[in-house]
C-alpha cells in the first residue's frame, strides 16, 4: 500500500478511514479522535501521509510517516 490515509467526515455524522483512491472505509468510527488513533499506525505501518480532514471535509491537518529528506519542515495548516 503506497496511497495516503484520510480521516473523512460522513453524512451519518460518523468518521471514516479510507486510503487514497478506494470507494470503500476502512472503517467507520463516532469520533474523529477514535478514526485517528485507527488511521495512524496503518500510515506509520506503509510509510504513507495520515490527511485528517475536518467536518466540512477541508483539509485541517496532515502527519508525514514516509522517507522525506531531512531538510524538509513539518508546517500546520
Amino acid at each position: 500500500m503506497s496511497k495516503n490515509i484520510h480521516i473523512t467526515h460522513r453524512a451519518d455524522k460518523s468518521w471514516a478511514v479510507v486510503q487514497a483512491g478506494s470507494n470503500w472505509a476502512m472503517g467507520l468510527y463516532p469520533t474523529q479522535e477514535q478514526a485517528i488513533q485507527v488511521g495512524r499506525p496503518i500510515a506509520q505501518v506503509n510509510q504513507v501521509e495520515l490527511v485528517i480532514h475536518d467536518r466540512k471535509n477541508r483539509i485541517r491537518d496532515k502527519d508525514s510517516y514516509g522517507n522525506d529528506p531531512p531538510n524538509i519542515r513539518d508546517t500546520k495548516f
